[in-house]
């Protein structure tokens, strides 16, 4: 099969296309014939070095595809040859084919293509994590989401919207991405080249900040979200694009009584993740199924242009989801 594979640790260009042998299948495994690959930012990290798979999981970036089933293993139940489905996979998504535990396997919700379904099993999986589960969101909070016009970030926005957000302030990169967050139920975006955040934030709560902060950036809006979080405010971390904080205060977190956590879903155990699957299918699929809510893709590329995928990534420039079309099959 033709697979994506990282040569060496470095830049875009570093992704080249090879032969590799089709992975073999375990019992309670699934085999899928990949239609379409979601590109996300911990492949961004593996690439560059900085996230190594989980041991034993393929060296093959890619966490999160849809296709169709070709052959399941002996022990599995809920799938058979033929099944469209859309799978989380522990890496081994830009290529042909795919290996993923049956737990992790899910079958296309109505509605979707193939390449939307693509962008949200590590995506929405990750939101429903880290803003619902940790984060303890409820109808009524407010909320900031940094990196808004990122996949992560629309999703985000668009389920704390559905779910009853009294207010959700995200931050974005241009006017664009301004007026897309803005249309995805934003109520309040804020470009961060030309405004202050936490100013704008206040602001628009009358200077009570913010509930919740689902936060991909780190760097110095470590601090900066102490400022801007409300009394028992939750602050989830789920990125570090701007690397390591450096001089962070802490007495606004003691004072404020904040909850600041972190968590990765690569990492959770086969059945950690079909537990999430299970709370997603229960009360997010039935807003897929009506279009309520819908993953949002910004731009598609052939599997051998991963490179190509990785540098738009990496420019920020991006509004929602990045996918690889892998088969051109129906």
């Amino acid at each position: 099969m033709t697979a994506i594979e990282i040569t060496r640790p470095g830049g875009p260009e570093v992704l080249k296309a090879t032969l590799r042998a089709v992975p073999t299948l375990g019992l309670r495994d699934v085999l899928i014939e990949v239609h379409a690959a979601g590109v996300n930012g911990p492949d961004l990290l593996q690439r560059k070095g900085l996230y190594d798979p989980p041991a034993g999981a393929s060296d093959i970036p890619g966490l999160e595809i849809s296709g169709v089933v070709a052959v399941v293993g002996n022990e599995v139940t809920r799938f058979s040859a033929g099944d469209k489905v859309m799978a989380l996979v522990p890496g081994g998504g830009y290529a042909e084919y795919a290996v993923s535990d049956e737990r992790t396997v899910v079958h296309l919700p109505a509605g979707l293509s193939m390449q939307e379904a693509a962008a949200v099993p590590e995506t929405f999986m990750t939101v429903w994590v880290n803003l619902f589960q940790r984060g303890q969101f409820k109808a009524g909070d407010s909320v900031l989401i940094h990196g808004g016009a990122s996949g992560i970030g629309t999703t985000a926005t668009m389920l704390a919207k559905a779910f009853g957000a009294s207010k959700v302030f995200t931050t974005v990169a241009n006017e664009e991405q301004q007026l897309a967050s803005q249309n995805l139920g934003a109520d309040v975006a804020i470009n961060y080249n030309e405004q202050d955040f936490v100013d704008e934030v206040m602001q628009g709560t009358n200077g009570q900040g913010v509930d919740v902060i689902v936060d991909i950036i780190a760097g110095d809006y470590v601090s900066r979200n102490f400022q801007v979080a409300a009394m028992n405010g939750r602050i989830v971390q789920i990125g570090v694009i701007k690397g390591a904080a450096t001089n962070v205060d802490l007495f606004p977190m003691l004072v404020k009584r904040l909850t600041h956590i972190g968590s990765t879903l690569r990492s959770r155990t086969h059945d950690d993740k079909a537990s999430i699957l299970a709370e997603l299918e229960q009360h997010v699929w039935p807003h897929l199924k009506n279009n309520t809510i819908k993953p949002l893709l910004y731009k598609e590329f052939p599997l051998s242009d991963a490179d190509k995928a990785h540098a738009l990534m990496e420019s920020g420039q991006h509004i929602g989801k990045v996918v690889l079309n892998v088969s051109t099959k129906s």
